[in-house]
């Protein structure tokens, strides 16, 4: 079935041709800014054949204990991270939540730390705690902790905001305190966006402790990038399949828990 316009030919309007057009100058005229052209590209397909082609090797199956370890190390990493941000960030998410966040100007000041702490990537934040505490996992925990709060911040700030607010005056005009507002009225409504939030962010954790390696901030990518630093190419399938297997799993078991929540 051909697709056609909503003009009476059918055809793309003149207006719409002229934006194409003007978008494909602009990005073919760029195009050397960022080193794509003929010559370039033909090089980088080379190249890339080339790499792949040491991949197709016999995997190094005496690494396989060290590389267990090293997961589970990493699994471990964005486990902790993951915990400590869930306690940091329910007090920041009530007070950035504009329903009942004590004061505007708290809500605003909550909202511009939140919004601070997600400014600076993982591997960014990475980097300030390896100069600041030196190598291993704890800064590595440091960093996936503080960018997971301001995610969560946010999100369970979002989530408690769409909360019946009928069932929080009930449970208010009873004299009810605040801490036992959010227990018995916002808490069961929001538990699960809240739980949705945190398995996806323990998730992103996982791959993202993968990763934080790089800046030796501990994990698995610490091998991965001495892997391929040390031209060792059968250690690196092995680690791509043990990174893809984790989070497969992570995610299949979150679908589980969450289902078990949502439906009962």
């Amino acid at each position: 079935m051909r697709y056609r316009f909503s003009t009476p030919d059918g055809r793309p309007s003149r207006r719409i041709s002229v934006a194409a057009v003007v978008v494909l100058t602009m990005l073919v005229a760029t195009a050397p800014l960022v080193e794509i052209g003929t010559g370039t590209s033909t090089g980088a397909v080379g190249r890339m054949a080339e790499f792949l082609g040491h991949l197709w090797t016999t995997p190094d199956w005496t690494y396989l204990p060290q590389l267990g370890r090293r997961m589970l190390e990493t699994v471990e990493l964005a486990l902790i991270a993951t915990a400590v941000a869930l306690v940091l960030s329910i007090p920041f998410a009530l007070l950035a939540a504009r329903t009942v966040s004590p004061h505007p100007a708290v809500f605003w000041c909550s909202r511009s730390v939140l919004s601070l702490i997600r400014a600076l990537p993982e591997l960014v934040w990475a980097l300030v705690f390896v100069s600041a505490v030196g190598l291993g996992p704890l800064p590595g925990i440091l960093a996936l902790a503080v960018v997971t709060v301001g995610f969560m911040g946010k999100v369970f700030a979002e989530s408690v905001e769409v909360v019946d607010s009928r069932a929080v005056e009930g449970v208010s005009a009873h004299g009810a305190r605040r801490l036992q507002v959010f227990g018995f009225a916002i808490l069961p409504q929001a538990l699960p966006d809240l739980l949705g939030s945190t398995l996806y962010v323990l998730d992103h954790n996982v791959r993202a402790a993968a990763i934080l390696g790089l800046v030796g901030a501990g994990g698995i990518g610490y091998d991965m990038v001495m892997a391929m630093r040390m031209f060792d190419y059968d250690r690196l399938l092995p680690i791509a399949g043990a990174i893809y297997l984790c989070v497969t799993l992570l995610d299949r078991a979150s679908d589980r828990i969450r289902s078990r929540v949502i439906h009962g």
